[in-house]
């Protein structure tokens, strides 16, 4: 036996392969209750024994051998290679217990390659609901492997299924008889590729056949000399394929027939089917998401105004206790001013931020995604995409990054490309915090109809913009990119669910820590530097500026005269200078050189916009009670050149539409490359995300001014 044997979770999409995971390694790999939640292989150590510990490998799902997508042909390029580092000593192979029958079809294509396999019942509580009985004895007997009942959500059977493990590891055994032997129509053509490749197994030789062109591992001269055997044996690929299910399907009835009991009534629609009928309307249920979508952003502004407004003042006074208790000079500046500044622009969205999460992860757990991606693809085909792309672009309001990784799920390659360019149109959890900071200053906290907050519904409208924008960037798109490929949409959908409270927490956690950590780690270095910046000058200008403010303004009271020296000290310092350098490109659009250095400071991240802002104004103004908060401060910021509020409702709008549009994201520039495997779509992304930010920005600020 291996020291650290690898072992492989296989099994169709939604199967549970991804709780089993956790549940075998202790990680905490993202899981949901829709199809296409992993799209890359994640991998982890588990303990199977007291001295032996196997590598985890979970693999995309998938509902056949033969890939669709890109996701789907990691899975087959590890099978079909024994020299592959992730190919398995073991294949646990995952099966939904209540869609037996469809679950078995990739089993026995996995056991036809001649990896040891175990299958591992899963979802034997929702088959009993369905009043469907399995008989894992006598499915084992039929099948020839092992057969373990599980529940992946909650570990159940996860003894059995090690022991099984292990006994496979000790001594691998295969099904006798494959469940589909090539050689029995195709003996000529199997026997000549396995000369040729030196292969021991029927099925795998089939598989060099359909799928060489896509196997990772195959050079061209070994694709090309595949090429000639299927014209020597006049081999028509999708024929045999066709035939070849057909064939299994066969088999598989006759196995469910023997080991599976089904008192499920003809006519009888599950609780599942019925709720659908009202959530898959073409009418009703374009309502309810539109009803839910608007609950939402309702809740988000509600609930978390309480913790915010708390949380925005616990900084202030600490703040405030640092100044009167620290000595005062320059690293006390740069604790108050720079640091405590910087942390207390990304803190405070933290309620926000868990609450959305809270609400996307029970649609998730519950199900009711999937009924979002079938409702969707009726909408979506006009526009260039399907349904499953909504998965990225929903993803997408949390974060572009890992929403753009799973458009690896669509087959497409054009509807891919196209879902990649407009998924970063979603507002992300970075835009939240400019968002609402921004509709706090200019939008009145009052009811609509009674019931509804105004600032909740702008905030909605701010995220309808964006995904209105997407829509008709895709449009643009399908009129652009040219390809001659059918599209097919299947989605298998799952049955509702009750949320699990432990995996909507972790998912919180997740989206905050994330938040928090990695997007707090660029604002709070960018804030650092920018007092650096925004507290030092060429030569002595910062004392020069000071001198001449303090010789105009001898008749001023003394706050006047503090406020116009912080003011003309900024102005005069490195920021000021590099603000004012670009201030006549944004000046059409409202803003003056401070917003310039946030609108710059935030092309590494758009979170970081508001935490510089903070930083600036704190060094630029005094400490007034009432600019001691973010909002405070923002709210206080007067126009030199019109001596009125700066943030009046047409700059806070035009600043708000710009970051709907504006890409701004060094982070999702670096995926889109990755993913497309050239410089030229990130750069088209960037300029078109940019023209449009900009022409927007421009033409609200004038409307409005």
């Amino acid at each position: 036996m291996k020291s650290k044997p690898v072992i492989a979770l296989i099994g169709n999409p939604n199967s549970g392969k991804s709780s089993l995971f956790n549940q075998l390694t202790g990680l905490r790999q993202k899981t949901g209750n829709f199809p296409g939640v992993t799209v890359e292989k994640k991998s982890g150590p588990s303990s199977l024994g007291d001295s032996i510990e196997a590598l985890i490998v979970d693999l995309p799902g998938v509902y056949s051998i033969y890939p669709k997508s890109l996701d789907e042909q990691i899975v087959t390029d590890i099978l079909a290679n024994p020299a592959h580092p992730d190919y398995p000593d073991v294949a646990i192979v995952v099966v939904d217990a209540s869609n037996l029958r469809r679950n078995l079809l990739l089993f026995t294509q996995i056991a036809d390659l001649g990896v040891p396999v175990i299958l591992a019942l899963n979802m034997l509580d929702v088959a009993q609901q369905q009043q469907q009985e399995v008989n894992a004895v006598r499915l084992s007997m039929k099948l020839g492997v092992p057969v373990v009942r599980i529940n992946a959500r909650v570990g159940e059977g996860l003894g059995l299924l090690k022991k099984a493990v292990l006994q496979q590891l000790e001594k691998p055994t295969v099904t006798g008889q494959l469940f589909f032997d090539p050689a029995t129509d195709q003996q000529a053509l199997v026997g000549d590729v396995k000369s040729q490749y030196q292969l021991q197994n029927n099925y795998l030789a089939l598989q060099y056949v359909i799928q060489h062109d896509g196997f990772s591992f195959l050079d061209t001269p070994k694709r090309v000399a595949l090429d000639r055997l299927i014209d020597k044996h006049q081999f028509v690929e999708q024929e045999y394929q066709a035939h070849e299910t057909i064939e299994r399907y066969k088999y598989i009835g006759d196995v469910v027939k023997e080991a599976v009991v089904d008192r499920r009534p003809l006519d009888q629609p599950t609780w599942s089917q019925k709720l659908d009928l009202l959530l898959l309307h073409p009418v009703w249920g374009y309502l309810i998401f539109g009803a839910i979508l608007f609950l939402i952003f309702q809740a988000i502004f509600a609930w978390s105004s309480l913790p915010m407004d708390a949380i925005d003042a616990g900084i202030a006074n600490l703040n405030t206790w640092l100044k009167d208790n620290l000595p005062s000079g320059s690293l006390t500046d740069l604790l108050t001013d720079g640091v405590i500044a910087g942390i207390g622009g990304v803190v405070i969205f933290i309620p926000q931020i868990a609450f959305l999460f809270l609400l996307v992860a029970l649609l998730e757990e519950s199900g009711y995604m999937s009924r979002v991606m079938v409702l969707m693809d009726r909408l979506m085909r006009h526009f260039g995409l399907n349904g499953r792309s909504v998965v990225p672009l929903i993803s997408g309001v949390a974060c572009a990054v890992p929403a753009i990784m799973t458009t690896r799920a669509i087959s497409s390659w054009r509807e891919r490309l196209i879902t990649i360019m407009v998924t970063p149109l979603m507002s992300c959890s970075a835009r939240l915090p400019i968002y609402t900071i921004l509709i706090a200053l200019v939008v009145p906290e009052q009811r609509v109809l009674g019931i509804f907050n105004l600032q909740g519904i702008v905030l909605m409208a701010l995220y309808l913009l964006g995904l209105i924008a997407a829509l008709l960037a895709a449009y643009v798109f399908k009129k652009l990119v040219n390809a001659k490929e059918r599209s097919l949409f299947i989605m298998e959908l799952p049955t509702y669910k009750l949320p699990r409270w432990n995996h909507v927490g972790l998912t919180i956690w997740e989206s905050v820590r994330a938040f928090v950590w990695e997007a707090g780690r660029i604002i709070v270095t960018i804030s650092i530097i920018l007092w650096v910046m925004a507290s030092y000058g060429p030569g002595n200008s910062l004392d020069q500026a000071e001198a001449r403010v303090r010789q105009n303004s001898s008749t001023a009271s003394a706050d006047v005269v503090e406020n116009q020296v912080a003011s003309a000290r900024l102005e005069a310092s490195y920021a000021g200078r590099f603000g004012q350098l670009i201030e006549p490109v944004i000046k059409p659009l409202g803003y003056d050189w401070k917003i310039g250095i946030a609108l710059i400071a935030s092309f590494a991240a758009r979170e970081v916009f508001v935490g510089t802002i903070a930083t600036i104004y704190s060094i630029g103004s005094d400490s007034a009670d009432d600019e001691s908060t973010i909002k405070g401060r923002l709210k206080t910021e007067i126009n030199p050149e019109t001596g009125q509020p700066m943030y009046t409702p047409a700059l806070a709008y035009s600043l708000l539409i710009f970051y709907v549009f504006a890409m701004m994201c060094m982070s999702t520039i670096a995926i889109v490359y990755r993913e497309t495997k050239s410089w030229k779509w990130p750069a088209i992304q960037l300029f078109y995300m940019s023209a449009l930010a900009y022409v927007s920005a421009f033409i609200v600020y004038q409307l409005m001014k």
